[in-house]
């Protein structure tokens, strides 16, 4: 199902949805790292969040192409939506804009299926959340999902490879924690569900 982009395609937009203390901002960034170091030579990330606190909606905006990016907005028509806690999905906001043919990927245990979702989209799950709690990737008694979705998100959409990815979770992370990110990251993708 998954299928790179070919060297022609212009831009990719990608806007990640989660709650404060999840991570959303830092995959969004780490998308961006990683297409950075699988040849994409504009990328843009940015974080878009009202009050912040711990458990609040927050979203942020990936762009990647192999040209220049000069759009810097938050992005309102994504090719990709990354959903970092499926309680989101109440929201319609959440998937607005989502271009036909486009990929809603969801941290969720159910299938995509099972999310009734309407429209010409695709949809991949995965349940990053056990995937997490199983390694343990738990702050301050918050299951930090960020790094694991990065791995459905490679799986279902195919923008950047897997070891940019892993090289960029290596640059940003400390060797105490890169092991257990990685193996958070393979895991998840490896369970992905895929509609």
């Amino acid at each position: 199902m998954a299928c790179k982009p070919s060297m022609n395609t212009k831009l990719h937009e990608i806007r990640w949805h989660g709650r404060g203390g999840q991570g959303a901002i830092t995959a969004a960034k780490i998308a961006a790292q990683a297409a950075y170091i699988d040849g994409y030579q504009g990328v843009t990330a940015a974080p878009s969040f009202g009050a912040e606190r711990r458990g609040a909606p927050v979203s942020a905006s990936t762009r990647i192409s192999r040209d220049t990016v000069k759009v810097v907005s938050q992005v309102e028509e994504p090719d990709v939506v990354v959903v970092l806690d499926h309680t989101l999905l109440r929201d319609e906001e959440v998937i607005s804009g989502l271009r036909p043919g486009g990929w809603l990927v969801v941290n969720s245990w159910q299938g995509p299926e099972e999310l009734k979702t309407k429209g010409d989209i695709n949809v991949a799950t995965a349940d990053a959340t056990r995937v997490c709690r199983d390694l343990g990737l738990i702050v301050a008694g918050l299951t930090v999902v960020n790094t694991a979705i990065l791995g459905a998100f490679v799986r279902a959409t195919g923008m950047v490879d897997m070891a940019s990815v892993e090289k960029a979770i290596r640059e940003r992370f400390s060797d105490s924690n890169v092991d257990i990110n990685l193996a958070a990251i393979r895991k998840t993708y490896e369970i992905t569900r895929l509609k």
